[in-house]
């Protein structure tokens, strides 16, 4: 019997030889927590006034108002306003936010467009529609 069992034992040690030891790791390090501050970012810069807008933009809604007459629309949303002023050549949207928190409403941004719904130069819009 034992000669029968030493081809299998030799077999198990060749085996054996060739399995690699497990892998030693060092355990995982967690880096050091890092405390974070509050950023201090310098005060965003007014944007540029872009010509033709500048007599629209910062503007609040009585002084749109007295510019192109009363809008054909008001719509009061949650955190703004938009009003929409007609008139044949073009379709202005003047889109009224807080300056800050509990602050006046003013012009943030106009849109322009004809009927059809083509884009159309946004201060050539304004000064269409303050001739009327």
């Amino acid at each position: 019997m034992i000669k029968s069992l030493l081809p299998l034992t030799v077999t198990a040690l060749l085996l054996a030889g060739c399995v690699s030891a497990p892998e030693v790791r060092a355990p995982a390090r967690q880096p050091a927590p890092v405390e974070r501050t509050a950023a201090s970012f310098p005060p965003r810069p007014a944007p540029a006034p872009i010509r033709g807008l500048d007599g629209v933009i910062g503007k609040d809604a009585n002084a749109i108002k007295r510019l192109f007459g009363e809008p054909r629309l008001d719509v009061v949303e949650v955190y703004g306003r938009k009003l929409q002023f007609v008139g044949k050549p073009c379709i202005l949207d003047a889109f009224l936010y807080p300056e800050r928190k509990g602050g006046r409403e003013v012009v943030t941004y106009v849109d322009a467009r004809r009927s059809d719904g083509a884009a159309v130069d946004r201060a050539a819009c304004i000064e269409a529609l303050q001739r009327r």
